[in-house]
């Protein structure tokens, strides 16, 4: 039986506040009457932002560019590029075809990517630089021919950093717009703002529930909540690297789950013991130390087995295994959002830089999707011709059978025709041969 040396003392709920989801759907019933006036309003109210245009011009956008260092501009280049090489493997991966089922009979798939798709790259406390390039990037190597994406002031400052990525990343509209109202001015569509097919990107509990509830007027990639991390560890890993890779997500916000699971006992405990001496002085400790407290668990368990079954009940969004052998667990697992195998690598990696995409599923959606990739911008759709008279009058006739099983008579009728027009079937019901 596993052990619990810490427990979540605020487990998460998965349910959504009540205040939050009433405050989105107000503001999103003012943009759907009101358009640009209350975009204009509630980015006033909630950001102190009012400009002339919410959108930047491209002399706008060059110069803000202009103002972020050669460094910082030469790492989101080599992060995009990592993302795209990536994304592009896996369009490579989706293939079209055509296949004859039976004689004179074509089906085939093909791969459409969305006309539009709006970007949410979240500021805040934290500018999600990196957020820029998981949606647009994928989006542009998708074929997705218009990128408008949205991204808030922080604290009435330009993020010139965050607008640098999203134009590098091939961004066609860039807005400093933030919140609900960006989110449904892209969704529903303003005078200035034309609307999109579909919504991608993370956000607060607000941005979350804005996708929501829009969610069905436009598509969207998944409704993300909190960061999680999930750590199976035995008695091989470094529990310092432990320790500093769960408070690495829990900085994210104080509802952060971290959670580490392992055959260790010994190491259980000094993980702890490293956790709360990191924390002592840990820059983003108001965030990282509250997401330890109440939602941080240690769980000890006989045998990897145990942890492996026990992670894929979490279906964390973010699962990494410091074990001696840890490609094991990718015949061990099926539910993550993305796993991280062995010390060389980790969350972070993930995050920022390695090419993946970090837009997860969290609270157990791993167990039914992935995360943000080319293909969310895509539509499979498929065709259907057939060619050969004989294949078209056997397949009325079993049509006329099986949509008669379900009373559908139109649609019997619909394969009789056929059958009468390319094998010389009776049509009974029709008029003309009644009359005759």
């Amino acid at each position: 039986m596993p052990v619990h040396l810490k427990h979540a003392v605020k487990p998460p709920t998965g349910t959504v506040d009540p205040e939050v989801a009433a405050t989105v759907a107000a503001v999103i019933a003012d943009v759907r009457a009101r358009g640009d006036d209350a975009v204009r309003v509630y980015s006033r109210r909630f950001d102190g932002w009012e400009p002339d245009r919410f959108r930047l011009d491209p002399d706008q956008v060059d110069a803000i560019v202009r103002t972020v260092p050669d460094q910082v501009l030469d790492d989101i280049r080599t992060v995009q590029g990592n993302v795209r090489t990536f994304a592009e493997h896996q369009r490579a991966s989706l293939r079209d075809f055509e296949v004859e089922t039976a004689p004179g009979v074509l089906l085939g798939q093909r791969s459409i990517p969305v006309s539009a798709a709006g970007a949410y790259i979240p500021g805040g406390r934290y500018p999600l630089v990196a957020s820029a390039h998981m949606t647009i990037v994928t989006a542009k190597v998708a074929g997705v021919d218009r990128v408008a994406a949205c991204t808030p002031p922080i604290r009435g400052q330009v993020p010139a950093a965050t607008v640098a990525a999203m134009h590098l990343a091939g961004a066609d509209e860039i807005y400093l717009l933030g919140g609900v109202q960006a989110v449904a001015a892209l969704a529903l569509g303003t005078d200035t703002i034309g609307r999109v097919d579909l919504l991608a990107g993370p956000g607060n509990a607000y941005v979350a529930e804005a996708k929501r509830q829009l969610f069905g007027e436009v598509g969207i990639d998944l409704l993300a909540g909190p960061t999680e991390i999930l750590i199976v560890a035995d008695d091989a890993a470094d529990p310092f690297v432990v320790a500093v890779d769960l408070l690495s997500q829990a900085e994210h916000g104080p509802d952060s789950p971290a959670v580490l699971i392992t055959t260790s006992d010994a190491l259980a405990r000094e993980v702890i013991g490293h956790v709360e001496r990191i924390l002592t002085d840990m820059p983003t400790r108001d965030f990282a130390g509250p997401a330890w407290r109440d939602h941080g668990q240690v769980i000890v368990v006989g045998d990897l087995a145990e942890a492996y079954a026990l992670a894929d009940d979490f279906a964390s969004e973010h699962v990494q295994i410091l074990t001696r052998r840890p490609r094991e667990a990718l015949d061990r697992m099926r539910h993550y959002g993305a796993l991280f195998l062995g010390e060389g690598t980790c969350v972070s990696y993930g995050d920022k830089v390695i090419g993946t995409n970090h837009t997860l599923p969290t609270r157990g959606g791993a167990r039914y999707t992935g995360g943000l990739w080319v293909g969310r911008y895509l539509k499979t759709v498929t065709y259907q011709e057939v060619v050969d008279p004989a294949a078209s009058a056997e397949l009325g006739r079993l049509c006329g059978r099986a949509s008669r099983v379900e009373l559908f008579e139109g649609h019997a009728r619909s394969g009789d025709v056929r059958a009468a027009k390319y094998a010389g079937d009776p049509l009974p019901w029709s008029p003309a041969q009644a009359a005759a």
